[in-house]
């Protein structure tokens, strides 16, 4: 298990982004991962099935390190916490939600694309943002842009795939980066966690040297 957040977040370069619709799948689909040789979970609350499955994997696979993702309020911030969450993150930079969490001491990463969002999470003593859309937001050229002025990491999501990663994940102000293409909804749903292990694999086999 890692030692910290950021330990993990570093070691792992990776954050797979999970859209659950039946929490059933939440074990076989991390295992699917941990086989895969990457312990981490974002698991979105894009579904109803968040709360449930994240609390799953806190309780019967504690080694790996589970977030929430697509947080909007402050209700689902407290349920991602009170299922057992390690972080939350959010699409966007939300003051409510982001203080709320500081408060409680929850771990938060929300989305930014500009220099004012990046200044109030600076504000806020935060030490790393999500960077989303990622693509859509002027991708590599924009956080080398951002880097260049400010001291912060970022978690680049939105438009990465094995097709560009190793390229974010190069950058020095990126911490990790966060995707979707080891984990399609569709490949869940149809039950194919040993593609979903070769999958990641192969993204792990990609970044181990960056």
């Amino acid at each position: 298990m890692y030692e910290s957040l950021s330990d993990g977040m570093a070691q792992a370069r990776l954050v797979p982004v999970i859209k659950l619709n039946d929490p059933k799948d939440a074990i076989p689909l991390v295992d699917a991962l941990v086989a895969g040789g990457l312990p981490v979970a974002e698991i979105t609350f894009r579904t109803a099935a968040a709360p449930e499955a994240i609390a799953l994997v806190r309780n019967t696979r504690p080694d790996v390190l589970v977030g929430a993702g697509t947080v909007l309020s402050v209700d689902q911030a407290r349920k991602a916490w009170e299922s057992g969450a390690s972080f939350v993150v959010s699409p966007g930079f939300n003051p409510v939600v982001v203080d709320y969490c500081l408060e409680q001491g929850i771990p938060v990463f929300p989305g930014v694309t500009s220099p004012t969002e990046v200044e109030m999470g600076l504000s806020r003593g935060l030490k790393v943002l999500k960077f989303f859309p990622a693509e859509a937001s002027g991708g590599i050229a924009m956080l080398k842009a951002l880097g260049a002025v400010y001291d912060i990491k970022f978690m680049p999501t939105g438009g990465i795939s094995d097709k560009n990663v190793v390229s974010y994940l190069s950058l020095k102000n990126v911490i990790a980066c966060g995707g979707s293409w080891m984990v399609k909804p569709e490949m869940i749903e149809a039950g194919k966690f040993d593609e979903i292990t070769t999958i990641t694999k192969n993204a792990m086999e990609l970044v181990k040297d960056i």
